[in-house]
């Protein structure tokens, strides 16, 4: 029974080298080295296309030069009355309300100091650097 169900080995072999020749053959006209190299070129193309466009789609676009001039004197006016506006209001705040760690004092020896917004502590001026003569906070006037 079990000769019934298995073929002899030589029949065996001549079944798989057939499927053998047949997966070969299948093989060759499927990838030469003309469509590896195309595969290979599609392959490069989508990864480079993958990393370009995120960054082409991140540039800025272009102001628009089609303004009509009017629109821009309009435009420009606006803009400097805003900006006055705004002056007005933080010399307002200014006034009303002056910042302790900006405010100059003078010490027993006669130096220029000012609060330290870190510590608290005095901060002394080395040409346009005010320094915490405690902390080492520092920052240019």
């Amino acid at each position: 029974m079990s000769e019934a169900v298995r073929p002899s080995r030589k029949a065996r072999l001549d079944i798989i080298g057939a499927m053998h020749d047949d997966l070969l053959k299948k093989l060759e006209q499927r990838i030469d080295r003309r469509t590896f190299l195309r595969g290979s070129a599609l392959l490069t193309a989508a990864a480079f296309t993958a990393f370009a466009l995120p960054a082409w789609a991140q540039d800025q676009q272009p102001p628009e030069k089609d303004k009509p001039k009017s629109d821009e004197k309009a435009d420009e006016k606006d803009q400097k009355s805003d900006e006055k506006a705004e002056n007005k209001d933080a010399k307002k705040d200014g006034d009303a309300e002056k910042d302790p760690f900006k405010e100059t004092k003078l010490d027993a020896n006669g130096r220029e100091y000012r609060m330290c917004p870190q510590c608290g502590y005095n901060m002394y001026r080395q040409d346009r650097t005010w320094t915490c003569e405690n902390c080492g906070y520092a920052y240019v006037e």
